[in-house]
């Protein structure tokens, strides 16, 4: 059987509390909905191990081509706020990530082989705590911390992992998350321009259709 390394961080809130056989699930569950829909198969229903996955919890479906370094992003696509049961959240993302990601052309059935499959279960966001907008960067925990930044109607996210995997500092984190959003990277010293921070509980394939590990980057936060 399989096995899930489940590494959490120190200051993992309550609600993250996904074990070893839940990981495996949403895993499997974003994989299998990935080829079936790609295939052009009618999606089957998923057997969730635990009622975790009837609870209202964001999630976000990673597809990343198989390998290192940061320029594997092949699709990625989720809900930051707790809106879906997760089950469903999870499938949805996962057909979303592999034809809806406006940045990449629809995943192919060719490709279902040399992709992997990456999961991140998150927090509820809530705003960032900073006595004036310009401490925002002191509370920002990188590797631990995902970015919402939102102003104008307009709002962009980076999950956690980003900042580890493109080795970025808390000032260029906010900068790019304000990016994400279409507005100027030094937004974030605007107060008007508000600023969430969640995290999240991540699992990948370690290859195409591989073990089920933690995401390497995780036991850094």
């Amino acid at each position: 059987m399989e096995k899930v390394k489940v590494i959490r961080a120190s200051d993992a809130r309550g609600e993250m509390k996904l074990t070893i056989e839940e990981g495996r699930a949403a895993v499997a569950a974003a994989r299998g909905t990935l080829e079936e829909h790609v295939s052009g198969q009618r999606l089957k229903p998923v057997v969730w191990p635990s009622k975790t996955f009837s609870e209202l919890r964001g999630v976000f479906v990673t597809i990343n081509l198989a390998g290192s370094g940061p320029d594997r992003l092949r699709g990625c696509i989720g809900f930051p706020y707790p809106v879906k049961p997760l089950g469903d959240a999870i499938r949805e993302a996962a057909v979303a990530a592999a034809s809806e990601d406006p940045r990449f052309p629809p995943v192919t059935e060719r490709e279902l082989t040399s992709v992997v499959v990456e999961v991140s279960i998150l927090t509820k966001p809530e705003v960032l705590a900073a006595s004036k907008p310009r401490d925002r960067p002191t509370k920002v925990r990188i590797g631990v911390d995902g970015l919402i930044v939102s102003r104008f109607g307009f709002s962009g996210l980076l999950l956690p992992q980003v900042a580890i995997e493109y080795k970025m500092d808390q000032m260029e984190f906010l900068s790019q998350a304000c990016l994400k959003a279409g507005l100027a990277p030094d937004s974030w010293l605007d107060k008007e321009t508000e600023i969430q921070t969640f995290q999240a509980e991540i699992f990948e394939e370690s290859e195409p259709r591989g073990r089920v590990v933690t995401a390497a980057h995780q036991g850094q936060r």
